[in-house]
């Protein structure tokens, strides 16, 4: 009895919150990704599912159009040392968004690909119509 007294004593001030957004994280295992469904969604939103892998615009690249600025941010963050043509390879920028998506929901990790979240609105609803 003591010890219980004195673990709620002690545990009592500490409080668990749950996290502000409404997600699930499923852990990454062979081939499944909690991330494939948004993937396929912002993948049809950027490029067209990859028939448009080239923004002149932009200077955008690959399926996920991914601008220079993001590559190097990506580089910074991870020690690597990869330039903008890496992202005509899917499976490269696939690991580029997931690296930026890693820990978000589906809504906060979209908005952040596509730029400056109080701009992002109508970019989120054209990805959520996909999902």
């Amino acid at each position: 009895m003591k010890k219980l007294l004195l673990f709620i004593f002690l545990f009592l001030p500490l409080q668990l919150f749950a996290p502000s957004e409404k997600m699930i994280m499923i852990p990454v295992s062979e081939g499944i990704n909690y991330y494939d469904p948004l993937i396929k969604a912002i993948v049809q939103v950027e490029s067209s599912g990859g028939k448009y892998l080239y923004n002149e615009k932009e200077n955008a690249v690959g399926h996920f159009q991914i601008r220079q600025v993001r590559i190097d941010h990506f580089n910074r963050l991870t020690g690597s040392n990869h330039n903008l043509d890496d992202c005509y390879d899917y499976e490269f920028s696939r690991k580029v968004f997931l690296y930026f998506a890693q820990g978000k929901s589906y809504e906060r990790a979209a908005r952040n690909w596509n730029g400056k979240w109080s701009l992002t609105g109508q970019y989120w609803e054209r990805v959520k119509k996909l999902l």
